[in-house]
């Protein structure tokens, strides 16, 4: 894809389409581990308020495959009421 002649505002809804693309992948990841999926949503929220206890403070820390599957079996420990 040519980004030339982007202006901010093509930027921004670029931005806009990858976060929801994003947001569904956490939330198919989620689903695939046992989430019930009427609480998708709620797991979402948890998955992010338990990042940095997963995880640990270091925001600059990667976040590949094996931290977002260590913060979904945290997530089981602390919220297993989200699962099925």
């Amino acid at each position: 894809m040519s980004y030339e002649g982007y202006g901010i505002e093509d930027y921004q809804n670029e931005i806009k389409d990858i976060s929801l693309q994003l947001t569904d992948m956490l939330e198919a990841a989620l689903y695939f581990a046992g989430v019930k999926k009427a609480r998708l949503e709620e797991a979402i929220d948890a998955y992010l308020d338990e990042m940095d206890e997963a995880l640990g403070e270091d925001e600059d820390a990667p976040m590949g495959f094996n931290e977002i599957v260590k913060v979904i079996n945290h997530l089981k420990k602390t919220r297993a009421d989200l699962f099925v």
